[in-house]
């Protein structure tokens, strides 16, 4: 979870991989319309969240009963998208921050292609963006490492949780 340009997809998939489990991109749950307002640089509301929330929410729920598990990606942004998603989920299910300055954020944005969310939105992101609370089930991790390092410290991080040793 985090804001655009945290890198939720990059990692999201490198994760899966090594676990071995579907990966689901959660930009492909938009409906066609969040994704036009997102191009045109409109955020997107909570009324235009909720249906997303729910069919990704019952895709990660599928998956995970025919997988053992999935790893999805989700800006999540607020506290109330988390507890939507994981009561749409019904299984054990943690979090993982990707937390980053804006600056980076920023850049990150500015050079990426063929994205629909322009570096434009990154402010009301960053405003939307309820830092998770010690009571939920989330794990921060900074951006600021290169993606092996992320996924390794986000494998020990989550292993740790299962009480794997």
């Amino acid at each position: 979870m985090g804001v655009s340009g945290c890198g939720k997809s990059t990692v999201g998939a490198a994760l899966a991989r090594r676990q071995g489990l579907p990966y689901l991109e959660g930009d492909d749950f938009h409906p066609a319309s969040n994704v036009d307002k997102m191009s045109r640089g409109i955020p997107l509301t909570d009324d235009d969240r909720w249906p997303w929330l729910a069919s990704l929410g019952a895709a990660m729920r599928a998956n995970a009963d025919q997988a053992g598990g999935v790893v999805a990606t989700c800006s999540a942004l607020k506290r109330a998208y988390r507890t939507t998603l994981a009561d749409a989920i019904g299984l054990p299910t943690v979090f993982v921050l990707l937390d980053g300055s804006r600056d980076t954020l920023f850049a990150r944005m500015s050079a990426r292609t063929g994205h629909y969310m322009p570096p434009s939105l990154l402010d009301s992101q960053l405003a939307a963006l309820e830092r998770p609370q010690a009571d939920e089930p989330v794990v921060t991790i900074s951006i600021e490492n290169d993606v092996d390092a992320i996924v390794d410290e986000a494998e020990a991080t989550l292993s740790a949780l299962d009480g794997d040793p």
